[in-house]
């Protein structure tokens, strides 16, 4: 029986913007697969969204959602996180919105360890602003800022989580779309800031650009470079070297959460307030 993707679409949007052959279809159909699996209530999910490719999503999805500024995507999110606590906030970044002008505030967020799933949809490239170098685009690729190759290391955004304090922390490819479903899954019955590094194809504005002539070319370069954890984590340094471990890559329950850290906060200041009054009320007597 095929799968009704009407109900969580904004129909009316569609088709989507993005290119033929993009891989944020794929990792939509199967954002929506994982929502339905969790059995959450449209309303009570809220997908927040940047500026890029990716930035589209939340136009896409019937979910209440916000489109938000250039790298703000994590601070917004965390605000609705803290009015609604009990509501499933899930962003949506680049590898450029996430990681560059987004950076500092995605590290924040991991050390906080609030309850927000970040997806974060990396394509190696700024593919909507036409092929500049990211923070994640492979040394020695061609892009229009460096057109002689791509000089600046490699920023590998999982590290960054899990050195910033992120409690849940994965990785995945477009190319295994029931693997990417199970993640989202992980990801969104996990308590905690999950952070979730997603491998995609620009082949328009990545690909053809650095000798991958076709979509199909860009994809055998992916698969090219990831590799399940358990046979990364068997191989020595020198075997690893521009490799992607996927899978769950750091996952810890026991760490605390900032709405619940903060809600026990309120608490405190409301038994605080009402001893004062209490007090001052016995002085007048």
């Amino acid at each position: 029986m095929a799968f009704n993707y009407d109900k969580y679409l904004r129909l009316e949007k569609m088709p989507t913007l993005w290119c033929w052959g993009c891989g944020d279809g794929v990792i939509l159909k199967a954002f929506i697969r994982a929502i339905v699996k969790m059995g959450w209530s449209q309303d009570d999910v809220c997908v927040v969204s940047g500026i890029g490719c990716s930035g589209r999503f939340s136009s896409y999805v019937d979910f209440n959602t916000i489109h938000t500024t250039h790298g703000r995507t994590v601070a917004y999110a965390t605000g609705v996180k803290l009015a609604f606590p009990d509501k499933h906030v899930i962003c949506v970044a680049g590898d450029g919105d996430a990681l560059a002008i987004g950076g500092n505030h995605t590290i924040h967020a991991c050390r906080r360890n609030i309850d927000i799933t970040f997806i974060v949809i990396n394509n190696f490239i700024y593919g909507l602003t036409n092929s500049q170098t990211s923070p994640t685009t492979p040394k020695g690729m061609w892009t229009v800022t460096q057109k002689i190759g791509n000089i600046d290391p490699t920023f590998d955004g999982c590290d960054l989580a899990i050195a910033s304090g992120a409690s849940f922390v994965a990785r995945e490819s477009m190319l295994e779309p029931k693997k990417l479903e199970k993640i989202f899954v992980k990801a969104f019955e996990h308590k905690g800031f999950a952070y979730l590094d997603i491998l995609s194809n620009c082949h328009i504005n990545l690909g053809r650009k650095n000798k991958m002539v076709s979509a199909m070319a860009n994809l055998e370069w992916i698969d090219s470079i990831t590799i399940s954890k358990k046979k990364y984590d068997a191989m020595s340094k020198e075997e690893q070297l521009n490799l992607f471990p996927t899978g769950v890559l750091h996952h810890d329950d026991e760490a605390d959460e900032y709405c619940d850290m903060n809600r026990e906060i309120q608490k405190a200041h409301q038994g605080l307030r009402s001893k004062i009054t209490q007090d001052d009320f016995a002085k007048k007597i």
